[in-house]
């Protein structure tokens, strides 16, 4: 028995033995296995934290990127943001393991297709041995590194997807486990918390940065800035905070006193902004429902007018038109518009901070109107009195004077040098009273910025008073909103010349004004039935008329007969040739 003993102890192991060494091995195995769960996923939790401290959305970005890919033992690590439109496409793509050199020469990044737009398209974890073996990949463009094992999961923020994490290339050579694929879906989840986190700081940034604009709106229409450049800024700091490609400024508050006033993120070209059809546009509905207005895409809608057809200006795709209230009436619109490829923010932006801010800038715009309206109020009063003063004391003073001249002159004994003077100095004091006449009729000229049809109405009401009858006066079309700003001073003072001409030498008992914009051309008709044309009138005054058409590439045409009174029409051009 001993020597049986000690064969079996000097041969093979008993099964005791056996048994033993197994169950060692596999404890030690298991023991190192817990160890290992532990330490990921102590660092899982080192990870959670490390993102979640983040509150700007692109370090969160980041540092997702860089946690899984250090997490999970993976060479390449990256984070496909989706669009937030109805065509989800990836819009960001973070990535991280690849230098920049690499990723210059490897050119455009991808945007959502093959193996990446199938997890887009289905949203539920990937894990793959070869990529390349899978019926959806596409393959890897020039001078991209080479992979072969992959790991995706969703990004999900509350009830959506906001993107895609990509794992590629496990180190060591080996595949992506199961566990690999849980601890990368705790990782999405906790990351899906920390992009929310971000994303609701960002956007009371961004409620924070459109009252600072509201507030510097304000502050420049409190600080007496012209409205023209308020208008600007509205634009300026709509445009920035919307991150569109373009805004623009439509005031009017009926389609045909529409004018575009302002633009931002486009070159301006003023002739041909005032071409285009604004009685027909969105603008025009905005105004008359007071209500913002959204559109997918610009070019295609039957409602809109489509700006792109300005040399310089882009192609533009998603609009929001909003209305600029005042009290229950639009005074105008603030139009946001972005181009095709950056559709994504305007699917991003908040429309009730854009209009919030439409509503505040409206206000301040109309307080700073009413201010201009009370400044405009007081020049005219000044301009009235002094008006006044030069018609009752002054004209009426110098035509005393040269009515005794007259008499004087008419003395039979008179020397023949003297009644020359005397008529001389009588010549002097007509054309005196003349260029006063002239005067009266300017000071109701505020200037182009001012409203042209309030000004033509003064006018017409100043010459009445001096002629002693009431002119009659017709508008015709939309001449508040198409006369172009530069032939509006030229078109203010013919008008006075023609007036002056009627008050001077027509002797007339009716005068008509009609002023027209229609057919492409504004066109000032002063018509009178008195005596017919004064040719020294002719030589000097029309000219000047003749001169100031031209200007714009129009033309003066002048009908006359004795007996028959006088009618003068004035022709130029809405748009400059």
């Amino acid at each position: 028995m001993s020597e049986d003993g000690a064969e079996r102890g000097s041969g093979e192991p008993s099964l005791e033995t056996v048994d033993f060494d197994r169950l060692l091995r596999e404890v030690l195995s298991r023991v190192e296995g817990v160890l290992d769960e532990s330490e990921r996923l102590r660092h899982l939790l080192d990870a959670v934290v490390a993102v979640s401290s983040e509150l700007s959305l692109d370090a969160v970005l980041s540092r997702i990127v860089s946690a899984a890919s250090n997490l999970l033992g993976a060479r390449y690590a990256a984070l496909g943001v989706l669009t937030e439109g109805p065509d989800r496409s990836l819009r960001t793509f973070i990535h991280h393991g690849m230098s920049d050199e690499v990723v210059a020469r490897i050119g455009a990044l991808p945007t959502g297709h093959g193996l990446l737009g199938l997890l887009i398209e289905d949203p539920r974890p990937i894990r793959l041995e070869d990529i390349a073996s899978h019926p959806a990949s596409y393959g890897f463009p020039d001078e991209h590194p080479p992979m072969s094992s992959f790991l995706g999961v969703p990004v999900r923020t509350r009830d959506r997807v906001f993107g895609n994490l990509y794992l590629t290339e496990k180190t060591g050579g080996g595949d992506f486990t199961g566990t690999d694929e849980a601890i990368a879906v705790a990782l999405a989840a906790a990351a899906g918390v920390a992009i929310e986190n971000a994303t609701l700081y960002e956007e009371a940034e961004g409620r924070r940065a459109w009252l600072a604009a509201t507030a510097e709106i304000a502050a420049l229409l409190s600080a007496d800035t012209p409205v023209g450049e308020a208008l600007q800024v509205v634009a300026d700091r709509a445009r920035s905070l919307a991150r569109a490609d373009v805004a623009w400024v439509v005031t009017g508050s009926t389609a045909g006193e529409l004018r575009l006033e302002v633009v931002s993120g486009a070159p301006v070209d003023l002739e041909a902004m005032q071409a285009l059809p604004m009685r027909s546009s969105l603008a025009s509905l905005v105004i008359d429902s007071g209500e913002p207005v959204t559109v997918l895409d610009l070019g295609t809608d039957p409602r809109a007018v489509d700006p792109s057809s300005i040399a310089g200006w882009p192609q533009l795709g998603p609009v929001i038109v909003l209305p600029l209230m005042s009290g229950t009436q639009a005074e105008g619109v603030l139009s946001l518009a972005w181009t095709p490829e950056h559709a994504d923010g305007f699917h991003r932006v908040d429309p009730d901070l854009p209009a919030s801010f439409a509503e505040q800038a409206a206000l301040a715009l109309q307080l700073a109107r009413s201010r201009e309206d009370r400044q405009r109020l007081v020049l005219y009063e000044d301009r009235d009195r002094i008006a006044r003063d030069l018609h009752d004391l002054v004209i009426q003073r110098l035509f005393a004077v040269g009515m005794g001249l007259q008499a004087t002159a008419k003395q039979p004994d008179l020397d023949d040098r003297v009644r020359g003077r005397l008529t001389d100095a009588i010549d002097e004091l007509d054309d005196t009273i003349k260029d006063i006449r002239r005067t009266i009729f300017a000071l109701g000229s505020l200037g182009a910025d001012a409203n042209l049809q309030t000004e033509v109405e003064t006018l017409v009401e100043r010459a009445g008073a001096v002629m002693k009858l009431n002119p009659k006066l017709r508008l015709v079309g939309p001449v508040r909103s198409t006369v172009p700003h530069e032939v509006v001073p030229d078109l203010l003072a013919v008008l006075g010349e023609a007036l002056t001409n009627v008050a001077r030498h027509a002797h007339a008992s009716a005068v008509d004004v009609v002023l027209s914009a229609v057919d492409g051309n504004v066109v000032l008709v002063v018509a009178d039935d008195g005596r017919g044309m004064d040719r020294r009138a002719a030589a000097s005054g029309l000219e000047n008329m003749r001169v100031r058409a031209r200007r714009h590439g129009g033309d003066l045409q002048v009908e006359s007969e004795a007996g028959a009174g006088t009618t003068v029409t004035w022709t130029v051009p809405l748009v400059a040739p």
